[in-house]
């Protein structure tokens, strides 16, 4: 674990020293769990939201997209809940002074229940090697058989804690399982109590004349109280949905894990609208929909899983997420939430507005149910470092540290390096740029050698490289250098924005969703 632990932090100053990832007003001392994208980031950050974007409103014809404003009325927030129920269990350690959430820390004591099968279950495959059967070896081993009947109990107890919202069951689970605190290794905890994850402040010109409204803790409000919209103007039918990519504010009190969990952050999210009885045929449509979508991008099939939800949502009938495996442990990237007719039913009642379907084929009028889709951009962006961020040993004893990122994703696609700066060469790769820029982002590079041109252009994910060198003014052809492989081959500089447009295309990835 600790050997994963120094990945990660070679990831975020990876981040830091490529312009992926910057700490937010860090001349200031930064700014606590609030970070800036850098000039590769934000290339990357929107190359992941294109591939969303297109993969939901260009694929299907049944649904559609809006941008709603980050204000909304106040009472938006009493209808779904979140002014009474969008609450963090949080508990204190009396000696450290730190502040934790009691769930995550009786997740990650069930994680490491998980971690000692798997322990056992490594030593074992090592000494019994082709011939080891993982499903008998769990079914006899009397050591995983203890551990797992440990992690089941608290499993057990603390799905039912959760469900009940016990707070005080909670804390003795903490107590319990001897869970110290990582900072003072003690066991001195407070209460577990709720606390608001919401931002507020006022919008008006007077203190008396004010009103208080919140920044908005996820996008998905801003879909329904405009489903009405939606469907009359683009004359939808069930089922249809609305896609929506913005930024989300939430007060962490426990923010961590670099770009994971953030105080300021962009969600994308699709409400699918269905007829009451589908919604749960809808929901495994869209799990495997969603998990394709992950798959295609070529991070490892390995790499992904789902995990039911313990705890439904106080508005769910089912709740699943896809989860990928970062530097510690699976986490969550995406939700798939079958949020029944709570939330357009609440609207309705909280603003006396009829929101209802009129559907012809029934010949009646209902409050649609809805399947969410809810991904976070920044999540979605860490794992694909996590998963891309790679160190070799080229050659001898050299190193290279490589972002084998899918190439349609990559920031930079292609570095042209003439290969002296003199002859010509210059000219003739700035004519090459030219040629290509207009379909793909492309880098101009003549400083130091070639071989740490290639290196600066592997750490940022840049798939190919091509040199401009004499030959190229003899005979019109270049040097294509392979990121991954590293393999160079002699192509026509003609060709070149067919094979970078080959290898870096959505249209390609599509096909495969399709």
């Amino acid at each position: 674990m600790a050997q994963q632990e120094d990945v990660f932090k070679k990831i975020v100053a990876h981040c830091k020293e490529y312009g992926f990832v910057f700490p937010s007003s860090e001349i200031y001392d930064g700014l606590g769990a609030v970070y800036d994208y850098g000039q590769n980031g934000v290339e990357l950050k929107n190359n992941i939201k294109r591939y969303w974007w297109d993969a939901m409103v260009k694929l299907n014809e049944n649904i559609v997209g809006i941008d709603s404003a980050i204000f909304m009325h106040p009472t938006i927030w009493k209808a779904s809940g979140h002014v009474d129920a969008f609450n963090d269990p949080l508990i204190d350690n009396k000696d450290s002074k730190k502040r934790y959430r009691a769930d995550v820390l009786i997740e990650e004591q069930i994680a490491k229940y998980d971690d000692k099968i798997a322990k056992e279950v490594a030593k074992a495959a090592k000494k019994f090697g082709d011939s080891f059967d993982k499903e008998k070896f769990l079914a006899t081993s009397v050591h995983c058989q203890e551990h797992q009947a440990k992690r089941d109990a608290l499993h057990a107890r603390y799905a039912k804690a959760m469900n009940d919202n016990d707070l005080n069951e909670l804390r003795q689970i903490i107590i319990d399982e001897e869970i110290v605190c990582p900072i003072s290794g003690t066991k001195n905890w407070t209460d577990v109590r709720q606390f608001n994850l919401m931002f507020s402040t006022e919008m008006g010109s007077t203190a008396e004349g004010s009103m208080k409204i919140f920044l908005r803790p996820e996008t998905a409000q801003g879909i329904f109280v405009n489903f009405l919209n939606v469907q009359k103007t683009g004359r939808m039918k069930i089922p249809f949905g609305i896609a929506q990519i913005g930024k989300a504010f939430r007060n962490e009190i426990v923010a961590r894990q670099f770009i994971f969990r953030m105080r300021e952050f962009e969600q994308m999210e699709m409400q699918f609208f269905v007829r009451p009885g589908e919604e749960l045929k809808w929901f495994e449509h869209w799990k495997k929909v969603r998990l394709n979508w992950h798959k295609a991008l070529g991070m490892g099939d390995e790499n992904y899983r789902y995990h039911d939800h313990d705890k439904l949502a106080h508005y769910a009938n089912a709740a699943t997420d896809i989860e990928f495996r970062m530097p510690f442990g699976f986490k969550e990237v995406e939700g798939i939430h079958s949020r029944t007719n709570f939330d357009l039913s609440q609207h309705q009642k909280y603003s006396g507005k009829k929101i209802q379907y009129f559907d012809p084929e029934l010949n009646e009028n209902y409050v649609p149910y809805v399947i969410e889709t809810s991904i976070g951009v920044d999540r979605m962006f860490l794992s694909i470092l996590c998963g891309a961020y790679t160190e070799e040993v080229v050659g001898d004893n050299d190193t290279r540290v490589v972002l084998k990122l899918p190439a349609v994703l990559s920031p930079v696609k292609a570095a042209i390096m003439p290969l002296v700066k003199k002859d010509g060469l210059p000219e003739k790769a700035r004519e090459i740029i030219n040629d290509l820029k207009f379909d793909f982002n492309v880098q101009y590079d003549e400083k130091d050698s070639i071989g740490k041109r290639y290196r600066r252009q592997d750490a940022i994910g840049t798939p190919f490289c091509i040199t401009v060198d004499h030959q190229t003014l003899e005979d019109g052809t270049v040097t294509i250098r392979e990121r991954d492989t590293m393999e160079q081959e002699r192509v026509p500089a003609s060709e070149l924005r067919s094979i970078i447009g080959k290898k870096t295309s959505f249209t390609e990835l599509f096909k495969k969703l399709s």
